[in-house]
């Protein structure tokens, strides 16, 4: 299963890909994972990205999309992968489609989980909270900065995937289990 998984900042994407490991036994690819993986390790690609990701801005399309080229070459994406964060712009997909055509490689489902924004920064605020504030984009400045930027630039993914047939739209607003119940029936579906 080759999947993608969309919703704003906050919507249980991370949650939701822990499920579709179990069940599907294919790893989680979450950019965010693995440049924050980066930035603790301080490689050249972490110090670059750093004060970028502490604004709440996008990395570099280039850097992300060989982040996950070299990803998918890895011997535990042969039978799939969950892409958690990426693409965040239609320029990103179109980059994705291309990298995924040489890789001989094709989607079977865009998962998009809806969600409201002002429950999404109540939900971040109270994870940081939680977790000490681990993650230094978890405050509502940058939370806010993020959910507008998803709206502007992600948000628009949902048209680019429908046209082609691969879009599966979930309530995120619903418990954990239902999201997860709804997922597996969208996908079970397809």
């Amino acid at each position: 299963m080759r999947l993608i998984l969309l919703g704003p900042p906050g919507a249980g994407k991370g949650t939701q890909a822990q499920f579709l490991i179990e069940k599907y036994g294919i790893p989680q690819l979450s950019t965010g994972d693995m440049l924050r993986a980066a930035i603790a390790a301080e490689t050249a690609l972490g110090l670059e990205v750093k004060d970028i990701i502490a604004r709440g801005d996008l990395v570099p399309d280039e850097a992300v999309v060989g982040i996950i080229s070299d990803r998918l070459d890895e011997s535990d994406c042969a039978n799939g992968f969950i892409l958690d964060g990426f693409p965040r712009t239609t320029a990103q997909a179109e980059a994705l489609e291309e990298l995924l055509s040489d890789k001989g490689i094709a989607l079977d489902a865009v998962v998009e989980i809806q969600a409201d924004a002002d429950t999404l920064v109540g939900r971040i605020l109270q994870r940081a909270a939680e977790s000490g504030g681990a993650r230094e984009d978890d405050n509502e400045e940058v939370l806010r900065n993020r959910l507008d930027v998803y709206h502007e630039l992600t948000a628009p993914l949902v048209d680019f995937y429908s046209k082609k047939g691969l879009v599966k739209t979930v309530d995120g607003m619903a418990g954990i289990d239902e999201v997860t119940a709804s997922i597996m029936a969208a996908l079970d579906a397809n």
